[in-house]
């Protein structure tokens, strides 16, 4: 298959860490390198954000990523890409009138947007993956949901548009269903980890403060609703641990007001923020540490976890999202925002040999069992050949007078509105 994976702001060659470079950007490149592998041909398209970024680079044998022109050749915060989605739409539409693929994925609401303008001139089926939901992201922030108005009107659209759904999770799914998404166009595909790097064998990072504390990780973005400050809440109930917080910059906002927080609480010598770790040294950070600890207020899928248990490390989640999928039964399920409840699953965790080594080996066992990308691409590829099959059997009912509805159109200008 000739496959489009489009990626409006989520670079597969971007460093992973800052504020819109995360889990997406580590999906789409270890899933365009799986196809590939799979003896697919991979082109993923991303907004170009700087002049000297070229029209076209490898990524991996198969796998080219294109930068397409669309609005100022430099970093935008996501939520300020939209007025520039019919001009992605239209690049779309010129490349594929070229050379149209066999189908186009589309990872995140905006890409979808921009992959159903161009796709029906051209007859190319589209795939959609969310990654992340505007109504769950309203109702957790509320008023401090900086997503442009119209984006759930917009998604709700695009989920009875598309072809077909992939869903990363269980719970998902269920607010796809609330959207009005069809089932049968709903299908599960979670998201992968690297079984090659993410692994308990292997080196690990030797910096531990002195006194030999128990090491509590947490690694990942710094926002608000990553949860981060419930920790720190929590461990001035585990006077015996230290808090290693990766991700971000050591100057960013959030950081600013994590320091503040451990200060306010007489706990800044065991809360140490270390800012972003290489993605290649995050194995052996994962490995240096006694538990991991991530409890955000939502969460569309959760990679952090899933790597963690690959590497052999316990994990505690708050119960939200690809949680309840990946970490219910081989990790500790907490409430979110909820440093007490927090602390006691640490503690035991902490407190007994015994039930984290059982933890060690079922997360890991989980991890390859299930999560492995060549099995993520492998299912990604029988949603694919799904959507073609059904395509081909439409146009066979065409030729033979059956009728096809035509679904509503998305708006070719997106902007305002309400």
């Amino acid at each position: 298959m000739r496959i489009h994976l489009i990626s409006e702001h989520a670079n597969p060659l971007a460093a992973v860490g800052g504020v819109d470079a995360g889990g997406q950007n580590v999906h789409v490149a270890a899933l365009a390198t799986a196809l590939a592998e799979r003896g697919h041909e991979v082109t993923v398209f991303s907004r170009r954000t700087g002049d000297d970024e070229p029209d076209a680079a490898r990524l991996a044998p198969g796998v080219a990523v294109e930068h397409v022109p669309a609005g100022p050749a430099r970093p935008l915060p996501k939520d300020e890409l939209l007025p520039f989605m019919p001009e992605f739409g239209e690049h779309l539409s010129r490349r594929w009138s070229l050379d149209p693929p066999d189908i186009a994925h589309a990872h995140f609401w905006m890409s979808g947007l921009a992959a159903l303008m161009a796709a029906p001139r051209h007859g190319v089926p589209v795939v959609q993956t969310f990654h992340a939901l505007g109504t769950v992201k309203r109702r957790w922030q509320g008023r401090a949901d900086t997503s442009p108005a119209r984006r759930i009107a917009v998604e709700t659209q695009i989920g009875r548009r598309a072809d077909a759904i992939v869903a990363t999770c269980t719970d998902e799914v269920n607010e796809l269903l609330a959207m009005g998404v069809p089932a049968e166009r709903i299908s599960v595909v979670p998201c992968g980890v690297d079984l090659d790097l993410f692994r308990p064998d292997g080196p690990a990072a030797p910096d531990r403060t002195p006194g030999g504390r128990a090491r509590v990780l947490s690694i990942g973005r710094l926002v608000p609703r990553k949860g981060v400050d419930t920790v720190i809440q929590a461990m001035r109930l585990l006077p015996d641990a230290e808090l290693l917080i990766a991700g971000g910059s050591v100057h960013d906002e959030e950081a600013v007001r994590l320091r503040g927080l451990a200060e306010k609480y007489g706990i800044a010598d065991r809360v140490r923020l270390i800012g972003s770790v290489a993605r290649a040294d995050v194995p052996a950070l994962m490995r240096s540490a006694d538990v991991l600890v991530t409890v955000p207020w939502y969460e569309p899928f959760g990679m952090v976890p899933l790597e963690a248990m690959a590497c052999g490390l316990p994990v505690v989640a708050s119960a939200v999202g690809g949680h309840l999928d990946t970490v219910a039964g081989c990790g500790v399920l907490v409430p979110p925002r909820r440093p007490r409840a927090l602390a006691r699953a640490l503690r035991d965790l902490l407190e007994h040999d015994d039930r984290r080594a059982a933890l060690e080996k079922a997360g890991e066992r989980r991890a390859q069992t299930r999560y492995g990308w060549p099995a993520v691409a492998a299912q990604t590829e029988a949603v694919y050949a799904d959507v073609l099959a059904a395509r081909r059997g439409a146009r066979l009912g065409r030729r033979a007078g059956g009728g096809v509805a035509v679904p509503e159109d998305l708006p070719h200008s997106p902007v305002g509105g309400g």
